[in-house]
């Protein structure tokens, strides 16, 4: 019975064959709701169906007999594609924004730049965090590092450095996620009573 049910998963990779197009002479048949009735002639199977008004489709047509279960085809391909698009969906909000700093960058720079990577943050977004050099600037990738962890500072109750600062040619890169809401809760919470204390 395992084997049969693990089947079932397989039935949204390809088409199964339903009703009279199953052409074989007995199978092995599932009810509606997973429980195995034992082998049946084919002709049997699809009258057992017919009367419950369901399918009877064939869910693993290799077996010996084949495995026929009774199931509404139609449901099961509407939920499957619902549970398609809304995978396809969270997978698709999920990007990855850059923002390019200097090494030399200016407070009032380094502000502006700081609330355009939390609002990424905010939106649900990596941010992919760059430090261009230029010329003698190579010489000093310190400065560069100073920015980043300065950044990661900053963010550290909204985000988490998801890849550590690496040097790439002339570019250093870090990149931050959005923390979770759980994490970001317990921050919040832990920061509100550090404040209450100093004020």
């Amino acid at each position: 019975m395992p084997q049969a049910l693990k089947e079932v998963g397989k039935i949204a990779a390809q088409e199964p064959r339903l009703n009279e197009e199953i052409t074989v002479r007995e199978c092995r048949l599932i009810d509606y709701d997973g429980n195995q009735m034992g082998v049946y002639p084919i002709g049997e199977a699809q009258r057992i169906a017919d009367e419950e008004g369901y399918d009877l489709v064939e869910i693993a047509p290799n077996a010996n007999p084949p495995v026929c279960r009774i199931m509404d085809y139609g449901k099961y391909k509407y939920d499957q594609a619902i549970k398609a698009k809304q995978a396809r969906k969270n997978q698709s909000k999920i990007e990855i924004k850059e923002m390019k700093f200097r090494p030399k960058i200016d407070v009032g720079d380094y502000a502006t730049k700081k609330k355009h990577v939390l609002r990424f943050l905010e939106a649900g977004n990596k941010v992919k965090i760059t430090i261009m050099f230029r010329g003698r600037e190579m010489a000093h990738p310190e400065q560069g590092l100073s920015i980043l962890e300065r950044l990661a500072d900053d963010l550290k109750d909204m985000a988490v450095i998801e890849n550590q600062p690496k040097m790439e040619g002339r570019n250093m890169h870090m990149l931050i996620a959005p923390l979770p809401p759980s994490a970001k809760k317990k921050d919040g919470s832990k920061d509100e009573g550090k404040d209450g204390g100093n004020a």
